[in-house]
């Protein structure tokens, strides 16, 4: 199914809106601190860290519960369509059985039959369509769950730590890894995270 390729597509999903919105919500704050901020000559106290988002995620525990969230409605959702898809594919082979040994005593019973398949067909289908976006929305609304999750964090870690910048390491070449705080970030939501479980 199409399912793979929507779990990856959600993990990526994440990663660029934590992107957009440390990129936008920073810039305003950043213009603010630039223009206040004492010029030194020679020197700069700008202080920046980064964080491995993909890495972040993979190992969140909030992360961790959402995934397992969604592959048992995936699981649930996909085991309703085979099941209704199953029961048609039979009740089609048993209308085409009949129609070979010429089971039906007019043209116009086997029209019907015919007909009510062609609706059932139709109304699987539309399952299909439906199962699908209702993956679609709980994956968006995971993703959401995450990013809100990680820009709260970031706050309450920054109030103290006073960083200028906190950057996705996705767009960073190069980096001293002492300007990584993925672990501490990880570590403290996930004891924030099994805190609002208990």
């Amino acid at each position: 199914m199409k399912n793979t390729s929507l779990i990856l597509n959600g993990v990526l999903g994440v990663a660029v809106i934590v992107l957009y919105i440390l990129f936008f919500s920073s810039k305003g704050t950043d213009q603010a601190s630039v223009q206040s901020a004492p010029r030194t000559s020679g020197t700069s106290s700008m202080k920046i860290a980064y964080i491995k988002v993909d890495s972040l995620i993979m190992n969140y525990d909030l992360a961790k519960d959402l995934q397992d969230k969604f592959a048992k409605s995936q699981d649930a959702y996909t085991k309703e369509y085979a099941d209704k898809r199953s029961k048609f594919e039979k009740r089609a082979a048993a209308f085409q059985e009949r129609i070979q040994n010429g089971g039906f005593l007019t043209q116009d019973l086997a029209q019907q039959e015919r007909d009510r398949l062609v609706n059932e067909q139709q109304e699987i289908q539309k399952l299909d369509q439906e199962l699908s976006g209702k993956l679609s929305d709980l994956q968006s609304a995971h993703n959401e769950q995450l990013v809100d999750s990680l820009l709260n964090y970031l706050k309450e870690y920054n109030f103290d730590k006073k960083y200028n910048y906190i950057f996705n390491a996705g767009g960073v070449l190069i980096g001293d890894e002492a300007h990584n705080i993925t672990k501490k970030v990880l570590e403290g939501m996930n004891a924030r995270y099994s805190k609002e479980k208990k």
